[in-house]
């Protein structure tokens, strides 16, 4: 009956007029920007998070939804056309989507991609109704040792997770972590790490570091690569899959699906990894894997529904929690923080509209993305020919119009180019910017947690290896550093990441 009630409370907050405009809108915008090879949900989301700042808690929350799970469809379209993935998680799409198009079935590609994307979509929102209550009464019982040292566990999978150096990855962490630190110590009131600029008292804005790092970033190394795109559109062929597309591809959709619900909720980038796992899996269990990089239909459903499941479910621990998995459930997170809600397992009791509100527009969101994107495929194929250069400085537009209008202050452009100029740095080198970002939001959870267990044990730290969740949590974390840090492993890890 609960769940019953549940329904019923979610439908009546993601049916009003206002919130459907506002996930139509989500999912346009998230498909547009994921149909253009080099951007994604991150720059989206920190370039219109402004946007949100006067709408009501529920309703900025599922336009931002939008845009995420969006992005994960509109990324395939430029994956199967253009051999560019829009999105990280659209990598694998790449090599058997485009190979479709190649032979004049772009069209079943595309069409196999959307019914894969709203089958994933409605289970994990299903998943995430019937889950979603029983995980949040184990997080009331969880106390500041034990979510400091599951923010510690998050953080470390987040560094497996990220591709590149092992070590660079834990520099980007730590970074991340010092970063937060910046501004007014609330326990003291003294200013950290501020060298007398009074603007940075308040600390260093997550839209500032998201926007430099991804938007920013992004622009100038797509503009650095200049690449040409070859779009195959002579022969798009029939966009609805026949009746033996549907045949071969329904177990892949299915295994897709329950392997990106299971996958999303892990840190750092369970989308991702979903989507690869299920590629992976499909080849295995194939007949003929030899088919498999030449056009199989099963290579283009089986990650597609994978990384839409995982994309949804990755919304779990940020609202049950607090933590965010990844760095758009941060941004997601820094959203609920501005409208003056923290992300917890008390939510779902004070204020239920906005849990399952989120959780009912799921469902509202993956039918406005079939409706929205099948009619719209060959606008897509003709905004693919638009030159980047052409694109890019209306993107940089909204992007300093959006870190601008935050607190009206001109520093703060200038602190979004100097991450700019820093992320297409870190670019270079090979690091990954997500795990930054992910730990400037955990760092100052962590410090508070951790503060607070301190307090509670009056400063013996021996109480986060005495209470015995927090000592498996940190053991796990342990035991999940020196694995992969194991010279085999990590060889592997780099090989697959390469691959």
């Amino acid at each position: 009956m609960d769940a019953l009630s549940h329904l019923v409370l979610g439908m009546t907050v993601a049916l009003t007029p206002m919130n459907i405009a506002y996930c139509f809108v989500g999912c346009l915008l998230g498909t547009l920007i994921g149909v253009l090879p080099g951007l994604g949900p991150v720059p989206t989301i920190a370039m219109l998070l402004p946007l949100t700042f006067n709408l009501p808690p529920e309703t900025s929350l599922i336009m931002l939804a939008g845009i995420y799970y969006g992005a994960q469809y509109g990324g395939s379209v430029s994956a199967i056309l253009v051999n560019l993935p829009g999105e990280s998680t659209s990598v694998v799409t790449c090599i058997d989507g485009y190979q479709m198009a190649r032979q004049g079935r772009a069209g079943p590609a595309l069409g196999i991609s959307a019914i894969g994307s709203f089958f994933a979509g409605c289970v994990a929102a299903l998943v995430m109704f019937l889950f979603a209550p029983l995980l949040s009464k184990v997080a009331l019982s969880v106390g500041p040792t034990d979510y400091f040292s599951m923010m510690v566990l998050g953080l470390i999978s987040a560094v497996v997770l990220a591709s590149g150096s092992l070590l660079k990855a834990v520099g980007m962490v730590i970074l991340g972590v010092l970063l937060g630190t910046v501004g007014t110590d609330l326990n003291t009131g003294m200013r950290r790490f501020t060298f007398d600029i009074l603007s940075l008292s308040d600390g260093i804005d997550f839209v500032i570091i998201a926007v430099g790092l991804f938007a920013f970033a992004e622009i100038l190394a797509n503009l650095a690569q200049g690449e040409k795109r070859e779009v195959f559109t002579s022969r798009l062929g029939r966009v609805l899959p026949s009746r033996d597309d549907i045949r071969q591809a329904a177990g892949a959709i299915v295994r897709g699906t329950f392997l990106g619900s299971l996958l999303g909720v892990l840190p750092g980038g369970g989308a991702l990894l979903a989507s690869f796992a299920s590629y992976t899996v499909e080849k295995k269990i194939a007949r003929d894997p030899s088919r498999f990089g030449r056009g199989a239909i099963e290579g283009v459903a089986a990650p597609e529904s994978a990384n839409n499941a995982g994309a949804q479910t990755s919304m779990v621990p940020l609202l049950t929690l607090g933590i965010p998995p990844n760095a758009v459930m941060a941004l997601m997170l820094g959203a609920l923080t501005i409208q003056g809600i923290t992300p917890g397992p008390q939510v779902m009791n004070s204020d239920p509209r906005l849990f399952w509100g989120l959780i009912a527009s799921l469902w509202i969101g993956n039918i406005i993305l079939v409706i929205l994107n099948l009619p719209l495929i060959g606008i897509w194929i003709r905004l693919l020919r638009v030159p980047y250069r052409m694109l890019f400085p209306a993107i940089l537009l909204f992007c300093c119009i959006g870190v601008y209008s935050i607190n009206h202050e001109p520093n703060d452009l200038l602190f979004a180019a100097v991450f700019g100029a820093v992320g297409y740095g870190f670019a270079k080198v090979g690091c990954e910017p997500a795990p930054l970002l992910l730990g400037f939001i955990l760092g100052p959870l962590m410090e508070e947690n951790l503060r607070r267990a301190l307090l509670l044990s009056r400063g013996d730290a021996a109480i986060f290896i005495t209470e015995p969740l927090s000592a498996a949590l940190l053991a796990a974390a342990l035991i999940l550093l020196v694995v992969v840090a194991a010279p085999s492993v990590r060889r592997r890890r780099e090989a697959a990441f390469q691959e």
